[in-house]
């Protein structure tokens, strides 16, 4: 990646819905330079995909919880099989494996308690493998991106 590579992955992170034209002009290419580079690093894995970014609240997923999560067996295919079972749940935006003194953490974006009761009973009740989870609800958002620092 050279830095013009770098300066139209920026300019799309920002905004991906601008055209190529556009694009072009902003990194100093021709039209059809432009797009070939933005077709070889779609190709090249490095744009993964384009996605619309919703603003939560306006959305009806006002409430964001971050839920950190203690298993009781610890093996590969315990780990596996709970991040298999978070994923599947529509609320649950991010869900990894973490090193430290739990196991998961999950941010979830919430219609409301009702539904963190229900999914809380579905993923943490009788038989799930869940020893214990806290909750924590975010308050003000500081800084929320998906852009990568390049």
């Amino acid at each position: 990646m050279d830095r013009i590579d770098r300066k139209l992955l920026k300019l799309m992170q920002e905004d991906a819905s601008r055209t190529n034209a556009d694009l072009a002009t902003e990194v100093g290419l021709s039209p059809s330079s432009c797009l070939r580079r933005i077709r070889r690093l779609r190709s090249a894995g490095i744009i993964d995909r384009v996605v619309a970014v919703l603003n939560p609240a306006k959305a009806g997923r006002g409430v964001k919880a971050i839920i950190t999560v203690e298993l009781e067996r610890h093996g590969e295919q315990y780990v596996r099989r709970f991040l298999d079972m978070v994923a599947a749940e529509a609320a649950v935006t991010q869900a990894y494996s973490v090193s430290g003194a739990t196991d998961a953490l999950l941010m979830l974006r919430l219609k409301d308690m009702e539904e963190l009761d229900a999914l809380t009973e579905r993923l943490f009740g009788e038989g799930s493998n869940v020893a214990r989870y806290y909750t924590t609800f975010v308050i003000r958002t500081g800084k929320e991106t998906t852009a990568i620092p390049l």
